[in-house]
């Protein structure tokens, strides 16, 4: 949800023409994530001047607002800091003023973009609208723009002239809720501050040079040389408690008088003393260098491979072509004193469409790959063994856990449910799949035996990291499942696996959700390697983990057969219903999640076992029904479920194995419609399963009309509660 762009070029001349282009460029590889409004700012033609352009709408309505304006794009300036925003809204609809960036006055002093949700905004807007701001948006991100003007003069009047991350730090004690934000000021002009809490931000760099070293020191304010750590005190003599925020003082304190309670600067001195190894010349003379920080790689890989990963609490200082890294509080014992510079392995022909028309179509025929990719250097298929490099040390401790607990939301659930009882049959170990906002809302307890594992293809979902913060609080070995490296769960977790999908850009989860089910598959499979009982077992299914990537092919030749069954016998239904069994339950609330984001008709998967307990009464000849009648042990209870249906005039479209005589006899007879794909082990056929519908979902859209990519209010990755 929202993306977050920013540029800064040191001694890279660049046009303001380029730098808008770059800017909206970024955002262009952003609209994924969903949005509603989109937005930039840049410096004017003045020192002390910013341009704002924002709209709502799509990027290429933007580009229009500029081209209207049309700023002189041929001005160059060797260094300049730029920052943009793509909006999904929260606070106040998609209006033009609530577009970020937003702004602290008319001047355009300080601008800030923002992800996330401020949760005491209420509170700091009456507070400052009480010192005699005015406000022009209904959004909360407008009070951290008025709070840094604030504190900004305020700590002006009283002859402390403020560092940029000093001001971003009396700014961020006020601040409650989360937040990856962006702020730009022409009082700190050529300079940018990137800091996070709950919500993704990356900086790539760029620089023709190498790098002395691949990290980034933590800076701290330098006790040694006698400067205070504390607030200074006022002009009454009164030092301010550290503890001392701005609204706590407004509560406990009489009416607001002079500077008494004003958080002042940690120390008066100007700490720029240090400089940032990583950017250190052999002569000594500045290095040309180009910084993007953004809220997804995806807007960076054009630009650079060398990225750095903001941690929570961090406050990203750049500044005369140098990243400088502190933090808004100090960090715990033994937390690490640098930030790494990783190379990212993305490639951009993999954000790329090709020849396909939406990427969703992509990432669905990208399947056989991905599937492989999940699977390749982990699985030996000759020997039968399966080695997950980042769980090696920590198997031993998962496998006497008193409990497992799987802990998603949407898709990722769904892949956790499929998976559970091939978990519970190798393992042995009671398993329960939890969605991570009930989980948080029954304040589920947890225990120090307890393994908690979270699945996430983006590993930033909002409600899934505050599950893992409250399970690490209580002790519990954590599991991290996601698809993007250097991710929020990924880094917080103790161990976990990486399922190597490649990058995801349609808001619908595709391959993610069955490079998921692998993953997990192996992980049973590793927790299962030292039960002689299960060796058969474990061999069968490393057999069909082997010939997944060529029969997901196969069924993908079903597509023409597909598009003609939404065309014919799908297009103007507004309903449809999905009834699994067994490993297929999973597979029904896949694919009716599938056909609800994708294509807007309401779709609802039942468990078939289910059907006489309220179910049956929608059946009738008009309502579509999809039934999953592959073989497993359930077969005999699905047959009989479908034949409820059939015998209340239901026309069924059944998923089943090819060259099945039981339903090809049933198509006969009833002018039943079928769907065939090849035979797996039981616990994988929901593998094979699901690509009809997603395809189905995909191909229903399509002949709506609908924007596959960026299906309407939702986001691809939901870093908000």
């Amino acid at each position: 949800m929202c993306g977050i762009f920013g540029y800064c070029n040191y001694l890279v001349e660049r046009s303001r023409g380029d730098i808008i282009d770059t800017l909206v460029e970024g955002l262009q590889r952003l609209e994924y994530r969903g949005y509603d409004s989109t937005g930039i700012a840049i410096d004017g033609d003045t020192p002390e001047s910013t341009l704002l352009y924002k709209q709502i709408g799509k990027v290429d309505a933007l580009k229009q607002e500029i081209a209207r304006d049309a700023p002189e794009r041929s001005t160059t300036f060797a260094s300049h800091c730029g920052i943009a925003h793509t909006r999904w809204a929260t606070h106040g609809e998609p209006r033009q003023i609530n577009c970020h960036p937003q702004r602290s006055d008319p001047q355009n002093e300080f601008t800030v973009v923002h992800n996330g949700i401020i949760t005491n905004f209420r509170e700091l807007r009456t507070l400052l609208a009480n010192r005699g701001y005015t406000f022009e948006s209904d959004t909360d991100t407008e009070c951290i723009a008025i709070l840094f003007k604030h504190l900004y003069d305020e700590n002006l009047s009283n002859g402390h002239e403020l560092d940029f991350h000093e001001l971003t730090k009396l700014v961020l004690t006020e601040l409650e809720g989360s937040y990856g934000l962006l702020c730009k000021s022409v009082h700190y002009p050529e300079e940018v501050i990137a800091t996070r809490k709950g919500s993704p931000l990356l900086i790539g760099v760029k620089s023709d040079k190498k790098l002395k070293v691949d990290f980034v020191d933590i800076e701290f304010p330098d006790d040694a040389a006698g400067k205070p750590d504390t607030p200074l005190g006022s002009k009454s003599g009164t030092p301010n408690a550290s503890s001392r925020n701005l609204l706590n003082a407004n509560r406990r304190t009489r009416p607001y008088e002079g500077n008494n309670f004003l958080p002042l600067a940690a120390n008066e001195f100007n700490l720029r003393h240090s400089q940032s190894r990583a950017f250190l010349s052999e002569d000594g003379t500045p290095n040309p260098v180009e910084f993007f920080v953004s809220s997804d790689a995806a807007s960076v890989i054009k630009h650079t491979k060398k990225v750095l990963f903001l941690e929570d609490d961090d406050i990203a200082h750049i500044y005369d072509g140098e990243l400088h890294i502190h933090r808004s509080r100090r960090p715990e014992v033994g937390a690490s004193m640098t930030r790494s510079i990783q190379t990212l392995e993305m490639e951009l022909a993999q954000i790329m469409k090709g020849p396909y028309k939406h990427f969703m179509q992509k990432e669905i025929f990208e399947q056989p790959d991905s599937a492989l990719n999940t699977m390749r250097g982990r699985i030996d298929f000759e020997n039968g063994t399966v080695m997950l490099g980042g769980l090696k040390a920590w198997l031993p401790a998962v496998r006497r856990a008193r409990r497992l607990i799987m802990i998603a939301c949407g898709t990722s659930y769904h892949s956790c449910l499929a998976t559970r009882a091939i978990f519970e049959e190798l393992s042995e170990i009671p398993v329960s799949v939890e969605l991570a906002s009930d989980f948080l809302d029954r304040k589920c307890p947890v225990f120090r035996d307890d393994v908690c594992c979270f699945v996430s293809q983006s590993g930033e979902t909002a409600d899934t990291m505050l599950a893992l913060n409250y399970c690490l609080e209580r002790g519990a070995l954590t599991l991290g499942i996601v698809n993007s490296v250097g991710s929020s769960i990924s880094r917080a977790t103790h161990c976990g696996v990486h399922i190597n999908a490649g990058p995801e850009i349609g808001v619908a989860s595709t391959k993610a959700y069955t490079s998921q089910y692998i993953a997990l598959v192996m992980l049973a499979l590793s927790l299962s390697d030292d039960r002689v009982s299960k060796i058969e077992r474990r061999k069968d299914i490393i057999r069909g983990l082997h010939k997944i990537p060529d029969q997901i092919k196969e069924v993908l030749k079903l597509e023409t057969r597909i598009k003609e069954l939404c065309h014919n016998d799908l297009k103007d239904h507004k309903s449809l219903l999905l009834l699994g069994r067994g490993y297929q339950f999973a597979s029904a609330l896949e694919g009716a999640l599938k056909i609800k984001e994708i294509s807007y008709m309401h779709s609802e998967g039942v468990l078939a076992g289910e059907l006489k307990h309220g179910v049956l009464a929608l059946v009738d000849e008009q309502l579509p029904i999809i039934a999953f009648g592959t073989r497993d042990s359930l077969f005999p209870k699905v047959v009989s479920s479908i034949e409820q249906v059939t015998a209340r005039k239901g026309r069924p479209i059944i998923i089943c194995n090819t060259n099945d005589e039981v339903w090809a006899k049933k198509a006969e007879t009833n002018k039943l419609l079928t769907l065939e794909v090849p035979q797996t082990v039981d616990c994988l056929q929901g593998l094979l399963n699901i690509i009809p519908l997603q395809l189905i979902s995909y191909w229903l859209a399509v002949n709506r009309g609908i924007d596959v990519d960026f299906p309407r209010n939702l986001a691809k990755s939901v870093t908000v509660e």
